[in-house]
């Protein structure tokens, strides 16, 4: 099957929806959406931190040395600071 016949597919579909259902769909892919945007950023964020932290990117004694452990804490720790006081900043902007 085409991809544009699926599409035509879908779109029909969709449209045997009634709004209630339409609008429960956009929420699902809303969240979604935003659960892989949190999943990509805390990607980002370990690998970040584990090259900042970890010496050399491997664990040599089967586990984080304490200093490792301290940087990562710190490295996460200054990371979700950072988020909050940008979150913060946007609110008061939307508020002005």
């Amino acid at each position: 099957m085409s991809s544009s016949t699926e599409h035509t597919i879908e779109q029909a579909d969709l449209e045997k929806l009634n709004d209630k259902d339409k609008a429960e769909l956009r929420q699902f892919f809303s969240n979604e959406e935003q659960r892989s945007r949190i999943q990509s950023q805390t990607h980002e964020l370990t690998a970040i931190c584990w090259k900042k932290c970890v010496a050399g990117n491997t664990i040599r004694s089967g586990a984080l040395d304490k200093g490792e452990q301290t940087c990562l804490a710190s490295c996460v720790d200054r990371f979700m600071d950072v988020n909050l006081a940008t979150l913060k900043h946007l609110a008061s902007m939307r508020q002005q």
